[in-house]
C-alpha cells in the first residue's frame, strides 16, 4: 500500500525537520564517516604490516630452500616458530666461523699486497640507502686498536650462561671456538695482536686468558666492578690513549656472531676513515624484519666527503620499540638496527665524555696516568672506580652527540646476531626437518612428533619429548628449564626470582 501527498488528511502532512535538527543530522554523519576513514586508515596499517610478515616469511622459506634446507634458517618451519628476533645469519658463509681452529693469520689476504686493491659491493636492502663501493687494502688497518668488551652473564641465556662462565665464553655454535674466541678470529687480522685488548672482570681474566693464549697481557684491562659499557670502553680509550695519542679505537662485544667477512672489513674500514674527521662513528646493521629486541639508529644526511661514500650522520637513537613502532621504521627505510659498534679516536671520545659526563672522563684519565704501576693503578682503581657513574655509551656520549652532529653512522649488510636469547639461538644450530636443534650430544635427545625448539643436554642424561613444538629444554646438572622459543626473551625473569629466593649458587 502507498500513499500520495493528495490523499494525506492535511493535519497528516509531515512535517519539515528544523534547522537544529538539520545540523545534528549533518554532525552525526560526518562523526559516522570520520570513524569510518579511521578504521580504514587502521585497516590499511594493518594490511601494510600483513605484507612485510608474508614477504619476511617468503624470504624465509625462499632462503631456506636456498641452503637446502625446509625451514627460514635451519629447519623449524615458519609457521611453528616465532619470528626470529636477528637477521638472517649464515656462518657457512663466513670463512671466520669454521670448524676448525684457525690461525687468524693464516686468512687468506683480501688483496696481494703493494698497491692492489679490492672493491667491494653489497647492496642494502633498504633501497634508497644502497651502498656504493669502497676500496680497501690490506687486511691491516694501522693505528687501528680493537677494544673487546668482554662482560655480562648472559641471563637470557641461563642457566646455559652463568656469571663465572658467561655466554661469550661458551662454544654456543658447535664450531670448536667460543663467541670470545670468535670474536678474536674476526678481529686479530684488523689490528694485530700488539692493538688487540679485552676488557673484563676480575672472576673472567684468567679464562679468557686461557682462551686466548696470544693476547698480550698488559691489554687485557681489568674492571674491578661492572659498570656498564661507558666505563668499559672508557677505560680501554683513557689507557691507549696514554699510550698512542694518535690511537684509533673500535669497540665490538665479545659475544657476538657476524658472518660476511668482506662487507665487516669495508664497513670497519670506512668507520676509521670516517673516525680520522673527529667524528664518533657507529656501524648500522640492515634490518631484515621488524626486531623489538634492538635499539634503532635513523639515518641522517650524508656526509658527502671524498672516501667515505656511504657514512652519514646520525639523526637520533632510538630504544627498542613495540612491534608497530618497528615496523614503521622499516617501511620509511631510514633506520638501522644499533649493534653497540663504535670506532673513534680514542682523545675524542674522551673528549666527548669530559664535555658530557666530566667527573667520569677526569677520573678515568687519573687512572690511566698510573695504569703502568700496579701498586698505584690498584690504589687508583679502589679509589676511583667505585665513584664512577653505571651507565652505558649510547645514553653517556652517543645520544647527547649525535643531537649536535658529531655522530656518524656507516650503513652495513653483514649478517649479525647478539645470540640475545635461546630462540636466537636455536637459529644458529643445524638440524634435521621438523626436528628440535640440539646443543651438545644429539645421541641423549629423542622425540617423536615433535618440531622446532632447542634441547640442550647437559646433564648427561637421556631427554625424551612427544608431541610438543617449540620448546627450550635446557637440562644442567643442577638445574633444568623448560619454556617456549616465544617467551625465551623472559628468562631473565626466572634468573632474578631465582636468586630471591636463595639459589645464588646457580647464577
Amino acid at each position: 500500500m502507498s500513499f500520495t501527498t493528495a490523499s494525506v488528511h492535511p493535519n497528516l502532512q509531515p512535517r519539515l525537520p528544523q534547522s537544529s535538527s538539520v545540523e545534528s543530522m549533518f554532525q552525526s554523519i560526518l562523526q559516522q564517516m570520520g570513524q569510518t576513514h579511521q578504521q580504514i586508515a587502521d585497516l590499511r596499517h594493518e594490511c601494510a604490516e600483513l605484507r612485510l610478515a608474508n614477504q619476511s616469511l617468503e624470504r624465509q622459506v625462499r632462503d631456506g630452500l636456498q641452503y637446502g634446507f625446509h625451514t627460514s634458517r635451519t629447519g623449524t618451519p615458519g609457521f611453528m616458530t616465532p619470528a626470529p628476533p636477528s637477521p638472517q645469519l649464515r656462518p657457512k658463509v663466513s670463512p671466520f666461523l669454521t670448524a676448525n681452529n684457525v690461525i687468524p693469520n693464516s686468512l687468506p689476504p683480501l688483496s696481494g699486497g703493494g698497491h692492489e686493491y679490492i672493491t667491494h659491493y653489497r647492496p642494502s636492502p633498504l633501497g634508497d640507502n644502497a651502498l656504493t663501493t669502497f676500496s680497501t687494502g690490506n687486511r691491516e688497518i694501522p693505528g687501528f686498536y680493537v677494544v673487546i668488551p668482554a662482560g655480562g652473564a648472559g641471563t637470557r641465556l641461563w642457566p646455559l650462561s652463568r656469571e663465572g662462565h658467561p655466554k661469550f665464553l661458551l662454544d654456543l655454535t658447535l664450531k670448536g671456538r667460543s663467541l670470545i674466541q670468535a670474536t678474536w678470529d674476526r678481529l686479530i687480522p684488523l689490528a694485530s695482536p700488539s692493538r688487540t685488548t679485552v676488557v673484563a672482570g676480575p672472576a673472567h681474566i684468567k679464562p679468557i686468558q686461557d682462551q686466548l693464549p696470544h693476547l698480550t697481557p698488559s691489554n687485557i684491562f681489568c674492571e674491578p666492578g661492572p659498570k656498564d659499557s661507558m666505563a668499559a670502553i672508557g677505560l680501554a680509550a683513557a689507557v691507549l690513549e696514554k699510550r698512542d695519542p694518535d690511537a684509533i679505537i673500535g669497540s665490538f662485544a665479545a659475544d657476538h656472531m657476524i658472518s660476511g667477512d668482506d662487507a665487516f672489513l669495508s664497513a670497519v674500514a670506512e668507520a676509521v676513515e670516517v673516525a680520522k674527521r673527529d667524528y664518533l662513528v657507529t656501524i648500522g646493521i640492515a634490518p631484515s624484519h621488524p626486531s623489538t629486541g634492538f635499539g634503532y639508529i635513523r639515518l641522517g644526511e650524508k656526509l658527502n666527503q671524498d672516501g667515505v661514500p656511504n657514512a652519514r650522520l646520525v639523526s637520533s637513537f632510538k630504544e627498542k620499540p613495540d612491534a608497530r613502532t618497528a615496523a614503521a621504521y622499516i617501511s620509511t627505510g631510514k633506520y638501522r638496527w644499533n649493534a653497540g659498534m663504535f670506532v673513534t679516536k680514542a682523545t675524542v671520545l674522551l673528549d666527548l665524555l669530559e664535555e658530557y659526563k666530566p667527573e667520569m672522563a677526569q677520573g678515568l684519565r687519573k687512572i690511566a696516568e698510573v695504569w703502568d704501576d700496579d701498586a698505584s693503578r690498584e690504589a687508583a682503581l679502589r679509589d676511583i672506580w667505585p665513584g664512577l657513574e653505571k651507565i652505558p655509551i649510547d645514553n653517556a656520549v652517543a645520544e647527547p652527540a649525535a643531537s649536535q652532529g658529531r655522530v656518524a653512522v656507516v650503513p652495513a649488510t653483514f649478517g649479525w646476531d647478539d645470540v640475545g636469547d635461546f630462540s636466537s639461538l636455536a637459529d644458529l644450530l643445524p638440524a634435521e626437518a621438523n626436528q628440535p636443534r640440539i646443543l651438545g650430544d644429539a645421541h641423549l635427545v629423542l622425540t617423536e612428533q615433535v618440531a622446532g625448539g632447542i634441547v640442550v643436554p647437559g646433564s648427561g642424561r637421556l631427554i625424551t619429548c612427544l608431541g610438543v613444538d617449540d620448546l627450550v629444554i635446557v637440562d644442567m646438572p643442577d638445574t633444568l628449564l623448560v619454556t617456549t622459543r616465544a617467551r625465551s626473551q623472559e628468562v631473565k625473569r626466572l634468573v632474578k626470582k631465582t636468586k630471591d629466593a636463595g639459589w645464588k649458587q646457580l647464577l
